[in-house]
C-alpha cells in the first residue's frame, strides 16, 4: 500500500487522506503484486479473469503494441499514479497484442473496475472524489494521445524528433529538458529504426539544433 507521502504524489487520490485511502482499498478488495524489471503485467488480448484497473504504486512500466510482424510500439509510459486498464487502453488492430511490461521493479495496486464505477452503500465522499481523479486521469490520457499523433504525423524522423522535444521543452517550461525514457526507447515511442535516429540525432548535434548530454536534451534554436 501507498505510505502518506506517496498518497499526496499520486494523482488518482488526490485530496483522499490516508485513513481514507485504508478503509477504501478493503472495500473495493484491491490487490498488490510485485513485479521484477521486464515482466509481464498483463497482456489485454488474453481474455482476463476479471476486469481491473491497475495503478502504479512503486517503479515504472510501459503499455506496448506489438503487432504482427513482432514490431514494438511503445503507447504510454507509466510511472507512480500511473493507471492502466483493459477500459482505458488504447485499442489496436486484429493480430496485434497490447501488453503492460515493467521498465523496473515495481508494485502495482488491482482495483475491480466495477467497485470504482458503482456508487459506494455508505455514499462515501472519498470514493466521489477518487471518480473525480478517474476522470481526470482519463482526460490527460487523451491529451497525451493527442499528442503522440502529433509526433507521429510527422513525415521525417527529424521531425518527429523535433515534434517531441518541442512538447517536453513546452512542459519544463525550459529549453532544456529529460528525456522520460532511454534512447532506445524513444526509437520505439516516435516509430522509427533505431540506428536511423541516432543518426539523426547527430546530425541535430553537428548543426547546432539541439545540444545533448546522455537523456539531456537542450534546444539550441
Amino acid at each position: 500500500m501507498l505510505t502518506q507521502k506517496e498518497l499526496e504524489q499520486s494523482p488518482l487520490f488526490r485530496d483522499i487522506t490516508h485513513e481514507e485511502y485504508l478503509r477504501m482499498m478493503d472495500c473495493f478488495r484491491a490487490t498488490q503484486r510485485s513485479y521484477r524489471a521486464d515482466d509481464l503485467i498483463c497482456d489485454f488480448t488474453t481474455p482476463p479473469a476479471g476486469n481491473a484497473v491497475g495503478i502504479v504504486e512503486r517503479g515504472s512500466a510501459a503499455l506496448i503494441r506489438i503487432d504482427e510482424e513482432g514490431v514494438a510500439t511503445v503507447l504510454e509510459e507509466l510511472g507512480p499514479g500511473g493507471v492502466f486498464g483493459r477500459d482505458l487502453a488504447f485499442g489496436a488492430s486484429e493480430g496485434d497484442s497490447l501488453e503492460v511490461v515493467s521498465r523496473t521493479g515495481c508494485e502495482v495496486l488491482f482495483i475491480d473496475y466495477e467497485h470504482l464505477l458503482k456508487r459506494c452503500e455508505r455514499a462515501c465522499t472519498h470514493h466521489s472524489l477518487l471518480v473525480q481523479n478517474m476522470l481526470s486521469l482519463i482526460v490527460d490520457k487523451a491529451q497525451k494521445l493527442s499528442q503522440r499523433v502529433d509526433v507521429l504525423s510527422r513525415r521525417s524522423i527529424r521531425e518527429k524528433l523535433l515534434c517531441y522535444f518541442h512538447q517536453l521543452s513546452a512542459q519544463a517550461g525550459s529549453s532544456t529538458f529529460t528525456l522520460p525514457f532511454s534512447l532506445s526507447t524513444l526509437a520505439d515511442y516516435i516509430a522509427t529504426d533505431r540506428s536511423a535516429m541516432m543518426r539523426e540525432l547527430k546530425r541535430l548535434r553537428e548543426e547546432g539544433v539541439i545540444r545533448s548530454e546522455g537523456r539531456k536534451i537542450t534546444l539550441c534554436t
